[in-house]
C-alpha cells in the first residue's frame, strides 16, 4: 500500500490564501464580516471589562486613598503657610502705613520731639482707661508727657518704669483736658467717663456751636501743647437754667486699634494746682 502524498501545491495555496486574507483585512474589506461575527460577543466583552475595572479599582483603592490623603495634607500645609505669609505681609503693610502717618504728623508739628512706642497692653477694666507702651525712663520718658497717634491726641503718661509706661487715655473718667473749639474760638474742658464717652463742658451759653466743629487742645493749664487735634462735636446740649452748655465729642483717635503711638518728649507739663484759688476762700 502506497503512502498518501499531499499535493505539492497545497502549501502554496494555503500561503496565498492567508496573504489574501491579510490583504483584505488590512484593506478594511473584512470589517463588516468581523463586526457581524463579533457583535454577539459584545455583551460578554462589556461585562468582562466592567468586572476587570471594578477589580482594578478595588485593588488600587488603598494606595489611591493613601496618596490622596498625603496630597491633601501637603496642600493643607501649603495653604496654612501661604495664609501665614499673607497675614505677615498685611501686618507689615499696616505697620508701614501707621509709621508713615505718624511721620506725617511729626512733620506737621516740627516744634515737638517724639519717641515712637508700641502698644503692649490695653486696660481690661471698665473703670480705668489706659494703655501700656514699650518705652520707659531709659528712653527719656517722664510722667505727664503727652501721647499722640497719627490722628490726634491719645492721652498722657501716668506712670513710668525703666522699660515701659502707662498712658492715661483722654477717655478715662479722671481725665480733663483744656480744649478750644473751632471756628467759635471758645474754650472748654474735655472730660472722659466710665463709658469712654467724651464731652466738652463749661462752654458759655452765649456761644453758637454746630455739630462738626473741630476741637483742639488749647494749651491752657500747662498739661498739653496747643493745637493738637482731639475730635469733632457731634451734638450740643443746653439747659434753660444752666450757666454753661455741653457738647458730645467724637474723637479722631480710634482707641481700640492703637498699635503705635508717639510721645512728645520735649514737653514738660506744669503743675498749676497750687496757683488755683480755693473755692472755699482760703488763700
Amino acid at each position: 500500500m502506497k503512502p498518501f502524498k499531499r499535493p505539492s501545491w497545497q502549501p502554496l495555496a494555503v500561503g496565498l490564501l492567508a496573504i489574501g486574507v491579510l490583504v483584505l483585512a488590512f484593506g478594511g474589506y473584512l470589517n463588516p464580516v468581523a463586526g457581524a461575527l463579533l457583535r454577539p460577543l459584545e455583551p460578554v466583552q462589556v461585562w468582562l471589562n466592567t468586572r476587570f475595572l471594578a477589580f482594578q479599582t478595588l485593588v488600587n483603592a488603598p494606595a489611591d486613598t493613601a496618596n490622596l490623603q498625603q496630597e491633601n495634607a501637603q496642600l493643607r500645609e501649603e495653604v496654612a503657610a501661604l495664609q501665614t505669609q499673607i497675614i505677615a505681609l498685611q501686618q507689615q503693610v499696616t505697620e508701614v502705613e501707621i509709621l508713615s502717618a505718624l511721620l506725617d504728623f511729626a512733620r506737621a508739628q516740627p516744634q515737638n520731639e517724639y519717641q515712637a512706642a508700641a502698644v503692649i497692653g490695653i486696660d481690661p477694666s471698665p473703670f480705668l482707661h489706659y494703655i501700656l507702651i514699650n518705652r520707659g525712663s531709659d528712653d527719656g520718658l517722664r510722667r505727664g508727657m503727652p501721647v499722640v497717634s497719627a490722628e490726634g491726641l491719645v492721652g498722657r503718661i501716668a506712670a513710668v518704669t525703666a522699660s515701659a509706661a502707662r498712658v492715661q487715655l483722654i477717655t478715662d473718667p479722671s481725665s480733663l483736658v483744656d480744649v478750644r473749639i473751632q471756628p467759635a474760638e471758645v474754650d472748654g474742658i474735655l472730660a472722659g467717663s466710665l463709658t469712654a464717652a467724651l464731652s466738652v463742658e463749661q462752654i458759655p451759653v452765649s456761644v453758637s456751636l454746630q455739630p462738626g466743629d473741630l476741637v483742639l487742645t488749647s494749651g491752657l493749664g500747662g498739661q498739653y501743647p496747643a493745637n493738637i487735634l482731639v475730635g469733632q462735636l457731634t451734638s450740643v446740649r443746653q439747659e434753660a437754667t444752666a450757666l454753661f452748655q455741653q457738647a458730645a465729642l467724637d474723637p479722631v483717635t480710634d482707641f481700640r486699634r492703637l498699635t503705635i503711638v508717639l510721645v512728645i518728649t520735649n514737653f514738660r507739663p506744669l503743675d498749676v494746682t497750687p496757683l488755683i484759688p480755693d473755692p472755699a476762700g482760703s488763700p
